[in-house]
């Protein structure tokens, strides 16, 4: 084998594993598995692991590479599994040098090289030719987190929050414009935090601006999880007047209740949601949301759950990433009073099934429509509103208008309209 990466959470780091395997091979690794990790959750911490576990299982003889914000959070306790060869911090992940052939084989307590994120300053403009087998791209233009969610440990994972500067990531959209990709995404960890340390303290807005007016080649681009609280003018324009820029946003909501999202230590209110919401329907009706929404966190009370439910349907949320609390430890929600687990797991069923019940009637509101959809696998799509949608016959890559023939319990079904020869 050569080298295989398996990535957990989040789509900075489907980006990062990209970059991790071309700087591996540019050291000389070989026969080695990188398992990219998210600390999102404890449960995420407990699959990672297991997926070291099964990785030496199925590879005896690999060598088990261990990074991403879990190695950062709880280094050592990926270090003392004996299926590891090496744990690497999250600043030291996307360097050549941390996979040098001559790395392993280390003294047991020499195998984890992890340092202290929080005095990273600095965000490499890491360049990458593509991303393997896909149409769509995504491309880091900020990294860490300067806020304190009280729920969150991902800042001690990640660090400070940094930019990449503007002429970087649109050098790095023309390069993968011009080797066919369709589709790019912005990522990053708080990316509506971009630009304070840049020269000239630029914006995402901004940085939008100038991707679509320097890459006028590029067919689509679509921005990843914002903070809407965060979001500035010069975004509100771009969403308004640039069609390339895809109708779809997903939000940091985690909850919709004031007190929760006080002792969540967020910047917005459940006022503030609604209001971000139909400000951008208003700019672009076509405009579908998605949202990141924490159940059962501390103190939440049965009513305050209920608040929650109900903006999932006031704000006409479509794709929603439900999450049963998770205490992480270090952070202040883990010291407060704390939700029964099981009572936490049926609320984030409830959302589920109520994100469910949105998802079809967005669907069904498709049905006949012609839509442009970006192929990503053979026969496989998204429209411009991330709706997934089977379109028999297509290549991935391609960008072809679909008539909607029917509602599929996945999403949509459709025909590739041909042009007249």
């Amino acid at each position: 084998m050569s080298i295989e990466t398996l990535t957990f959470g989040c789509r900075l780091n489907a980006y990062e594993s990209e970059v991790m395997k071309a700087e591996a091979e540019k050291a000389g690794l070989s026969d080695a598995i990188i398992i990219n990790t998210c600390a999102v959750t404890s449960e995420a911490v407990r699959q990672a692991k297991q997926a070291v576990r099964k990785a030496r299982r199925d590879n005896p003889d690999a060598k088990i590479i261990v990074t991403g914000c879990a190695a950062q959070t709880e280094a050592r306790s990926f270090g003392d599994m004996a299926e590891v060869d090496l744990v690497i911090g999250n600043a030291d992940k996307m360097k050549a040098e941390s996979y040098k052939p001559m790395v392993f084989g280390l003294q047991l307590n020499d195998k984890v090289q992890v340092n202290d994120i929080m005095s990273v300053r600095e965000t490499a403009g890491h360049l990458i030719e593509g991303m393997d087998g896909r149409a769509r791209a995504f491309v880091q233009v900020q990294n860490g987190c300067d806020h304190r969610c009280t729920f969150c440990i991902i800042p001690f994972g990640r660090g400070p929050s940094r930019s990449v500067p503007m002429g970087l990531v649109v050098d790095q959209l023309k390069r993968l414009v011009q080797n066919g990709y369709g589709e790019i995404v912005l990522t990053g960890v708080d990316i509506t935090s971009y630009g304070p340390d840049l020269p000239g303290t630029p914006t995402l807005g901004k940085l939008v601006q100038s991707i679509l007016r320097h890459v006028p080649d590029l067919p689509r681009l679509r921005i990843s999880s914002i903070d809407s609280i965060e979001a500035d003018d010069a975004l509100y324009d771009a969403i308004a007047s640039d069609r390339r820029l895809m109708p779809h946003l997903h939000l940091s909501l985690q909850s919709g209740d004031d007190m929760i999202l006080k002792r969540m230590k967020r910047r917005h209110l459940r006022a503030d949601a609604l209001h971000i919401v139909e400000k951008l329907r208003s700019l672009r009706p076509d405009m579908v949301f998605g949202a990141d929404i924490i159940a059962g966190f501390p103190t939440e009370t049965d009513e305050m759950f209920e608040n929650t439910l109900r903006i999932v349907s006031e704000a006409d949320l479509t794709y929603l990433h439900v999450f049963p609390y998770s205490p992480r430890p270090g952070t202040p929600a883990a010291r407060m009073p704390q939700v029964d687990k099981r009572i936490a797991r049926d609320r984030a069923a409830l959302l589920r099934a109520e994100g469910d019940k949105q998802f079809a009637k967005l669907a069904a509101s498709r049905a006949g429509k012609l839509e442009s959809v970006l192929v990503e696998r053979e026969g496989l799509g998204r429209t411009e509103q991330f709706m997934p949608v089977a379109v028999p016959g297509t290549e991935p890559g391609q960008i072809v208008p679909v008539r909607i023939t029917r509602v599929s319990a996945d999403g949509l079904v459709g025909e590739a309209v041909r042009s007249a020869a």
